[in-house]
């Protein structure tokens, strides 16, 4: 029988909220008291920066910044810099991973497989995003999934990641879903100039989030074999959650 995986969606959560209730509900999963977890939800607008960050990727101003709501932060996630804001799907897996590697791939001695982690991220987005319709694929030596627009690859979904010395996973993946397209004008999307970026709206007129948030369950829990929960915390008021988890 899969293994489950609850899902809470929290909808719209301030970053240093949804990062604190990440390292609660983790600490949680790596003791056995609560089964691994995929949190889905939106930010605010945000430029977070990873543990390979370089502050000179950040573009506007700070005058430009305040102008905009733009908050930025550094976090312990890899990559550089990224944005986060209403109408992209952030998804924050909560996996023991080698407990989730020795369900997906029985073959293997569990252990702690980070490149294979990643690449099955990038696999559930791709599956998510075919799904709706979209043909997506992965780039040589990068991680990410982009799809072809109009002669040039374009990225629409961002992963970054962290694992700790308990192998358990944070942070995670970032679909475009609907974004406002033009924050990306504020820095050097994950320190590569140049780089393009498209949503799923901009190649679908009439995707929604809440076909994305349906996508990307059914296609986590194939790619990891898992059986996928929704689970009801009472509320989903993130403050409550915060403070009865």
């Amino acid at each position: 029988m899969p293994d489950v995986c609850h899902v809470l969606r929290l909808g719209l959560v301030e970053y240093q909220q949804a990062w604190e209730l990440q390292n609660r509900l983790a600490e949680q999963v790596a003791a056995s008291v609560r089964p691994q977890t995929l949190l889905l939800l939106e930010h605010p607008h945000v430029f977070t920066f990873g543990r390979r960050g370089h502050a000179e990727h950040l573009l506007w101003s700070q005058d430009e910044l305040a102008r905009r709501g733009v908050q930025t932060l550094w976090v312990d996630r890899g990559g550089d810099v990224t944005y986060h804001g209403p109408g992209q799907l952030v998804g924050y897996p909560l996996l023991k991973l080698a407990a989730a590697r020795a369900v997906a791939e029985p073959q293997h001695l569990p252990q702690a497989d980070y490149t294979g982690y990643l690449r099955r991220l990038e696999s559930a987005l791709i599956d998510a995003v075919a799904e709706m319709g979209v043909r997506a694929q992965r780039r040589e030596a990068m991680t990410g999934v982009w799809v072809q627009v109009g002669g040039e690859l374009r990225k629409i979904a961002s992963i970054g990641i962290k694992v700790d010395a308990r192998g358990v996973t944070r942070h995670g993946f970032a679909l475009n879903v609907a974004p406002d397209m033009s924050f990306w004008q504020g820095i050097v999307a994950c320190g590569l100039p140049g780089e393009g970026q498209t949503s799923l709206a901009e190649l679908l007129p009439s995707t929604s989030m809440q076909a994305a948030i349906t996508a990307v369950k059914a296609a986590f829990g194939k790619t990891f074999g898992f059986r996928m929960v929704d689970e009801q915390p009472g509320s989903f008021e993130p403050e409550n959650i915060l403070q009865t988890v």
